[in-house]
């Protein structure tokens, strides 16, 4: 098949992709009378918001494609991703004709609501839901621990600081997990590091960017926002990844933001490779039955205790909330990135070795912690809008873009047992 063949069959195969969306869209018909879960709020936020989002992924991929045949790309296809929900004011206004008049001006009060693009409450299914808070002081005590350290153990730490996002570079792209797809996270991030992160980042512009690193360290470091829930809004309040998809609330600067790289109880480490991309967490934990959670939530003065992961911790008067994730500490020795963009790292096991073939590299632990929230429950980190802002589904992400003269000196400072940074 020659290659006009080619271009010619992916126009086709796209030009059909695209008929199917624009037939199946618009028209989409689920849940005409909802009851509990926020009812048409809910829906619209946490069901018809992200489908809409995802769907206009796959259009301008589909445009993308076309274009790539050599035809001009094709404008307009947005329209084709929005979705409605069928009957549901239909629904509501006949419970009303049947008797149930407050229940018929309820409904009609949320479907003015959706019409308006408000933000859903807590209260509306948006979560988190009071179950999901817990005294920090009565939390038991557990310090676990600590793997027994070999000889050949490397016990130093090297920090690079760079600074808590007071600039307020935030975007809800996700280049790791949705690279070249906008919105590709439906929620919105903290970025330090490289400077100008977003889902159409490369390598090579990664390498060339600005920093807010004080030693030249181009990674980027980024993680879901926190918000305080309280009744102040974002200027984000009807924006994809902000309220648009449930996350409301003002975004919450962190009072400090660590960043510290240490080493193996059982072995040296070895560099990372540039550009390696690392994931910890799981934005989706609440849902995918948190294999791969790795939240720890914690207020300062009591991180002797349980790291909380399916609990947001209320803090007494004089402390601050804390947020830690540890990051993978094994490598595969070949691999950048995989198709999960997790097999190609793993943690290492309850002794400190790391699985057969897999090197110990530099464990990332990242340590945020947040003032003025003694005694809240009004705050809560950005999530999915089916995620629900669970705690249990706080993440981390993580591309190395260290110069590799500073991988260097990090990998020397941990294997000589020192502090550096």
């Amino acid at each position: 098949m020659n290659q006009g063949h080619r271009r010619n069959r992916k126009r086709r195969n796209a030009i059909v992709l695209v008929a199917g969306l624009a037939a199946g869209g618009v028209g989409l018909t689920l849940l005409a009378a909802t009851r509990g879960q926020g009812g048409p709020v809910f829906v619209r936020n946490a069901v018809l918001g992200p489908l809409k989002d995802k769907r206009a992924a796959t259009v301008d991929r589909i445009a993308i494609a076309i274009s790539r045949t050599g035809a001009p790309r094709p404008q307009g296809l947005k329209g084709l991703a929005a979705c409605t929900l069928a009957g549901a004011g239909q629904g509501q206004k006949g419970q009303g004709q049947q008797g149930q008049q407050g229940q018929g001006q309820q409904g009609q009060g949320q479907q003015g609501q959706g019409q308006q693009g408000a933000s859903p409450s807590p209260a509306a299914g948006n979560g988190p839901v009071p179950e999901d808070f817990v005294d920090i002081t009565k939390v038991a005590p557990n310090v676990p621990a600590r793997p027994r350290d070999s000889r050949t153990a490397s016990k130093g730490a090297f920090k690079t600081r760079c600074g808590v996002n007071a600039e307020g570079r935030h975007n809800s792209d996700n280049v790791i997990v949705a690279p070249g797809v906008g919105n590709g996270a439906h929620h919105t991030h903290d970025y330090v590091g490289a400077i100008g992160v977003d889902a159409f980042t490369t390598d090579d512009t990664l390498a060339a960017a600005d920093t807010t690193c004080t030693n030249g360290d181009r990674s980027t470091y980024y993680w879901p926002v926190l918000r305080d829930r309280s009744g102040a809004e974002e200027a984000d309040a009807d924006k994809p990844g902000g309220g648009a998809e449930g996350n409301v609330g003002r975004i919450l600067t962190p009072t400090s933001a660590s960043l510290t790289f240490v080493g193996s109880p059982r072995t040296r480490v070895v560099a990372m490779p540039r550009f390696l991309r690392i994931i910890t967490g799981d934005a989706k934990a609440n849902a995918n039955g948190g294999a791969n959670a790795n939240a720890a939530w914690s207020c300062t003065g009591f991180e002797n205790r349980v790291q909380l992961k399916d609990k947001y911790p209320i803090c007494p008067a004089g402390s601050e909330l804390v947020r830690t994730e540890r990051f993978q500490s094994c490598w595969d020795g070949r691999n950048t990135d995989s198709a999960n963009h997790r097999s190609h790292v793993a943690f290492a096991d309850a002794r400190g070795n790391c699985p057969a073939g897999f090197k110990a590299v530099p464990q990332l632990v990242q340590r945020l912690t947040y003032s003025g929230l003694a005694g809240s429950t009004a705050f809560a980190v950005d999530s999915f809008p089916e995620s629900l802002h669970k705690p249990v589904t706080d993440h981390g992400d993580f591309i190395n873009a260290m110069p590799e003269r500073l991988m260097k000196k990090a990998v020397t400072c941990i294997n000589s047992g020192r502090r550096c940074g």
